[in-house]
């Protein structure tokens, strides 16, 4: 991000938790979060395709995330929003 925004890290971290209150790393993992939490209200993708298209590495790293901010399992949080469960492929 600081690249993109023609800085160096140390400016743009200053800045841009200045302006957002909160640190780019944990502004971008609670933005993740949000979509996630989207997708599985909304949606009867699977855990893994929900984790690829919110941009975390892998399944393992967005359930550590959802612990961490959320203190409860993706599955947990699907079931509390009445979302639908997710069917397997034939």
């Amino acid at each position: 991000m600081a690249r993109h925004a023609h800085m160096s890290v140390r400016t743009f971290t200053r800045r841009f938790s200045s302006e957002a209150g909160s640190s780019p790393l944990k502004w971008l993992a609670q933005r993740r979060l949000a979509h996630a939490r989207l997708l599985l209200e909304s949606t009867n993708l699977t855990f893994a395709r929900i984790a690829t298209a919110c941009g975390f590495e892998d399944p393992v790293a967005l359930r550590k995330h959802f612990h961490t901010y959320l203190s409860l399992s993706p599955l947990a949080h699907r079931r509390a929003h009445n979302a639908p469960e997710p069917t397997t492929a034939r």
